[in-house]
């Protein structure tokens, strides 16, 4: 399949800024099951970009923007080629052990709810099929909920609700899976699954299975990724994989608009 992608974020600010610093993690991979065939980033205003990787392999951009500036547009398009793998990476960069993202972070610590579901899902099961059972539980027992994520929102605290974005379920599922002793990590990506018509930046998990590798689990869905997603980054959680982050040297407030655009060509 391929999947245009356009991706549009836009900072506006009620006072001039003097410099911006962002990373940008906004450009996919070439693995395996995923072939870039266009990408470009630009952005609206005199700025500085270099390119390279972080310590979980993925691929950054700095932008540096000196000002005054009160408002400034990161644009990113292109086209990404992808195909079915059964929800099993192959390719991909992976400068790290598997054991590594075991490690809880704040916004991934399953509390006592989150573990004690966990394992009565895992139950007896063998790691696959208990993992594809808790990708498919917390699928059935949210609502979709199709606000912008919650700031500092953690896994404990969205499980207590009845409804969840994309976000909210895959540091939730990464949560399930460390409590029952199985690697997990969040993953930023596209998908070109529509929910009231439009597209947007998706979020789903990557679970180590001995003798599979790497899967993925979007909990969104219920299924495992496939030719409809589209990887870009990876870590510990979804802060540690966000598009963009950075900091800014000026006084006042800013405004984010996130417009995001995935097509099946």
């Amino acid at each position: 399949m391929r999947l245009s992608i356009d991706h549009r974020t836009t900072y506006r600010f009620t006072a001039p800024q003097g410099r911006i610093v962002q990373l940008l993690r906004m450009t996919p991979p070439n693995t395996h099951d995923q072939t870039v065939a266009d990408w470009h980033i630009s952005v609206d205003c005199d700025a500085r970009l270099r390119q390279h990787r972080d310590g979980f392999g993925n691929l950054t951009t700095m932008l540096y923007a000196e000002g005054p500036l009160e408002r400034i547009e990161i644009a990113v398009a292109g086209e990404v080629v992808t195909s079915h793998s059964d929800g099993i990476l192959h390719g991909t960069f992976e400068p790290l052990p598997p054991a590594l993202f075991l490690r809880a972070t704040p916004a991934t610590t399953a509390d006592g709810a989150l573990t004690d579901f966990a394992r009565t899902i895992m139950g007896s099961r063998v790691p696959l099929a208990g993992l594809h059972a808790i990708n498919d539980a917390l699928c059935r027992r949210f609502a979709r909920s199709t606000g912008r994520p919650e700031p500092g929102l953690t896994a404990a605290q969205a499980f207590a609700r009845e409804a969840a974005t994309p976000r909210d379920l895959a540091q939730m599922f990464v949560a399930c899976a460390r409590a029952v002793g199985v690697p997990a990590r969040y993953v930023t990506g596209y998908c070109d699954l529509r929910d009231g018509g439009r597209a947007t930046a998706h979020g789903w998990a990557d679970a180590w299975v001995e003798g599979l590798g790497w899967v993925g689990f979007d909990p969104m869905l219920g299924l495992s990724p496939e030719e409809h997603h589209v990887r870009v980054a990876v870590a510990l959680d979804a802060a540690g994989s966000s598009p963009v982050a950075g900091s800014r040297l000026g006084e006042g407030e800013e405004e984010l608009d996130v417009e995001v655009t995935v097509s099946a060509q």
